[in-house]
């Protein structure tokens, strides 16, 4: 079955206060159980802020490692969902399902290469 990242896409800056930040985690893991419980459901993350990245070049024989993300922007994935789906429209279907949990935060549905 085809796999597809529904990647969560938020802004850069202060992070919700809890009273805003729970029930968003709630609805999170309720979605989850039913992805799991529709066999849909493969992996999910959340991801730290973009200033905690590290980004790791290669030039010619030498690596170049620097602090920071690779890109500046206003806004990151800051977590993303791994499904399995039937479709494009059943993949739809479950970021749908999480654009409502995140309250308009847009999310970026991809599918994923099967094989190389």
């Amino acid at each position: 079955m085809p796999q597809y990242v529904l990647n969560m896409v938020q802004p850069v800056g202060t992070i919700p206060p809890p009273e805003v930040l729970a029930p968003v985690m709630r609805d999170l893991a309720a979605l989850n159980e039913e992805m799991k419980a529709a066999g849909a459901w493969v992996f999910a993350a959340a991801l730290h802020q973009p200033e905690t990245s590290t980004v790791v070049r290669a030039e010619g024989d030498d690596l170049l490692i620097t602090d920071g993300p690779f890109a500046e922007g206003k806004e990151f994935v800051g977590g993303f969902d791994l499904i399995e789906a039937a479709d494009l429209d059943d993949a739809l279907t479950w970021a749908g399902k999480l654009a409502r949990i995140l309250g308009g935060l847009p999310v970026e549905v991809r599918p994923v290469v099967q094989s190389f």
